[in-house]
């Protein structure tokens, strides 16, 4: 199969009020004046979808959510469901990132559950997955990921959009970045069990780093094989940062 763009995706977490629109306008500017190699998506606080998919309308920019819950609809106070993201007007949706998964307590089932509810909405899953500091000084970080990369996908993603996120926990926000052979080895490791899982399929399925990346480091990473595209944090707040890491793909 045809090898898929890399997707540069920026995760704003629990940042921006309405004036970080302008930052994500200057992005579309950017982006639909000079189309870049890469797809490109930014996941906005919930508050913000729906507002940031309006001010982007008809710009190459994608808009996405940070995360959603399983089920449709119901008695879940301050939750939002797929649907809502979509009709929102996002088209993929974060999950299982390592925050949702020590913060709140996110198993692989939920997430792979949450996957689901994404598809089901119409929309793409970008599903996390990495390893903290102690299993990897455990030398567990092959074992740990694969098995997150077995749960959390499930069958149902065969044949549809999605994308695996590779960030080890211990890199997000810290500054310090793993080798370019660490990265390496664990996304050829991921790369082997999705096409173990999805056959011929799974090959090409992208799959993101992400964990302190920024314009200075982005061009080596991204060059690195089977690293289809980024998962960017704090350097998706500034049009500037974020464009110079979509430049590099």
């Amino acid at each position: 199969m045809t090898a898929p763009r890399p997707l540069i995706a920026g995760n704003w977490k629990m940042n921006g009020l309405e004036l970080a629109l302008d930052e994500a306008r200057a992005v579309a500017a950017a982006v639909d004046a000079r189309p870049p190699a890469a797809r490109v998506a930014l996941c906005p606080p919930a508050t913000l979808v729906h507002r940031m998919a309006e001010a982007l309308g008809g710009a190459c920019v994608e808009v996405g959510g940070q995360d959603c819950r399983a089920e449709a609809s119901g008695a879940f106070t301050g939750d939002i469901a797929a649907e809502m993201l979509a009709d929102a007007g996002a088209t993929l949706v974060i999950l299982g990132h390592s925050e949702r998964r020590a913060g709140y307590g996110e198993s692989d089932a939920l997430v792979a559950a949450k996957a689901q509810a994404a598809l089901r909405a119409g929309l793409e899953p970008i599903v996390c997955v990495g390893e903290t500091l102690a299993e990897r000084e455990a030398g567990r970080t092959l074992s740990v990921v694969a098995g997150q990369v077995r749960g959390s996908l499930p069958a149902e993603l065969a044949g549809k959009a999605f994308a695996v996120a590779y960030e080890p926990v211990w890199a997000i926000g810290t500054g310090l970045t793993p080798s370019l052979m660490q990265i390496e080895e664990v996304h050829v490791a991921i790369r082997g069990e999705l096409t173990g899982m999805f056959g011929a399929y799974g090959a090409g399925v992208p799959i993101l780093y992400g964990g302190s990346v920024k314009p200075s480091n982005a061009v080596e990473i991204l060059a690195i094989p089977d690293v289809g595209g980024a998962l960017v944090g704090g350097a998706s707040l500034k049009a500037a940062d974020f464009l110079g890491i979509v430049e590099a793909a």
